[in-house]
């Protein structure tokens, strides 16, 4: 038998009660966050450097995450994630043998039996889990860092409310207002060649919290149209304990759309895809807009206030 192999069968199938287990969750959410401070040991506290041996052995050698079953070994011993067979082509990345389908039970049980702190015990979350319970938790950990919201472009980072916050403000230049009322101007000249684009107009502190105003243009089927919504930096249960309303006019017209904030948990485009907000046809802005129709104008105006 093989070095290492002592302890472990080859088998041709995932034992059934991890048939459901999902793995495709990483800890990219964790390491792009600023306040990432290090890994979290076995039994240890959150922000260590882990010194356990058995925390090391459960280390997935390729891409550093915690490893779930099915853990797979090569004839040598050397163990990686189930994902990262996948990538490395069969190949084991230590010693370069053949993966094959072996499996590496005796890890697994070991994994069975320990109990670990939420990876976001540093944003708040203090609850100690099994270690296949872990996982399943983190991906909707109220505590788990958010991402950016800003809508124009593609941003990585995340964070608290309170950094990106900042975030928004010193590295994407977003107005930033007091109140709870918003009376915006919008102007684009030749929005004919605005066919997908996406603005943030505003964050707005208001009752302590804060709240994004989006004005985007897109196709809804094959007709060009424009839509203003609300979002919450905060999560989705937070969110439901405001409403608002928002209104798009100009040349003595205007549509009025009341609803509920959506969570920055939801990206903007999940919010644009659900039609959850104010939607007005080109045409129809453009009309608002004045008799020459060659410039967008429009009055986004609009409040927020807490329910009762």
């Amino acid at each position: 038998m093989a070095p290492g192999g002592g302890i472990c069968k080859e088998v041709c199938e995932a034992r059934a009660a991890f048939a459901e287990y999902d793995v495709t969750t990483t800890n990219s959410e964790l390491r792009s966050s600023p306040f990432r401070k290090g890994t979290t040991g076995v039994g240890g506290k959150l922000g260590t450097p882990s010194t356990s041996g058995v925390h090391e052995l459960l280390e997935c050698p390729v891409c550093m995450d915690l490893m779930h079953p099915p853990i797979h070994q090569c004839p040598n011993g050397h163990t990686l994630c189930s994902n990262c067979k996948l990538r490395v082509h069969n190949c084991c990345p230590t010693c370069r043998y053949e993966l094959g389908n072996i499996r590496c039970l005796a890890l697994e049980k070991v994994a069975e039996s320990l109990e670990l702190p939420c990876r976001y015990q540093i944003f708040g979350c203090h609850d100690i889990f099994p270690y296949y319970s872990k996982l399943k938790h983190e991906q909707n950990c109220q505590f788990r860092p958010y991402n950016c919201p800003y809508a124009g472009a593609e941003c990585s980072v995340t964070g608290d409310i309170p950094l990106l916050v900042m975030h928004l403000k010193d590295d994407h230049k977003v107005d930033m207002h007091d109140g709870c009322t918003f009376n915006h101007r919008y102007v684009k000249s030749n929005p004919q060649e605005v066919e997908n684009a996406t603005w943030m107009l505003t964050v707005f502190n208001c009752f302590g919290r804060q709240f994004c105003l989006h004005f985007e243009a897109f196709h809804l089927g094959m007709a060009p149209v424009y839509m203003a919504f609300l979002r919450f930096m905060g999560d989705e249960t937070e969110a439901r304990k405001f409403s608002y309303s928002i209104e798009v006019g100009g040349n003595g017209r205007k549509l009025i759309w009341q609803g509920v904030p959506r969570s920055i948990r939801d990206s903007h485009r999940k919010v644009r895809d659900s039609q959850d907000g104010l939607i007005i046809q080109r045409k129809l802005a453009l009309f608002f807009s004045g008799s020459d129709r060659q410039q967008l104008k429009l009055k986004v105006a609009g409040r927020i206030w807490k329910e009762q």
